[in-house]
């Protein structure tokens, strides 16, 4: 079986959130998904779980951090560097932040960091490991 992530978010609106990730690229699994829950899929190995706040408390007691703070920076890869700009700007043309730090433009990679509505950041990057610096 092939090794997969599941990263869990717990956001306010399930409806908003869902069609957030939509916009983004994301595509929803209705077998995992329903009323307090979307499996939000990015690939075969990495999907998101959007979970209700209800949802989200039967997985843990621990409080849901409000959105203005950031524990994890979530990484998605992009096939080209227009890609990268296409999802800020669906980021920001639904419901979320676009740019919430410097863009980083190093010519073998290039990267811009979103957040959702819910305040979980994202960071969007393109990168060509052929025209990589020798040394890292």
């Amino acid at each position: 079986m092939t090794k997969m992530i599941f990263v869990n978010l717990p956001v306010t609106d399930l409806s908003r959130a869902k069609g957030f990730y939509e916009a983004l690229g994301f595509t929803n699994n209705p077998q995992f998904s329903d009323e307090s829950s979307a499996c939000m899929v990015w690939s075969e190995a990495i999907s998101v779980m959007l979970l209700t706040h209800d949802k989200w408390r039967v997985f843990t007691s621990r409080p849901i951090p409000p959105a203005t703070s950031s524990e994890v920076m979530l990484a998605l890869s992009c096939a080209a560097r227009e890609d990268v700009d296409r999802m800020n700007e669906a980021a920001q043309a639904h419901g979320g932040q676009a740019d919430i730090n410097p863009v980083q433009d190093l010519g073998f990679m290039y990267n811009r960091n979103l957040a959702d509505p819910d305040g979980h950041v994202w960071e969007a990057f393109w990168m060509d490991m052929a025209a990589m610096p020798a040394g890292g």
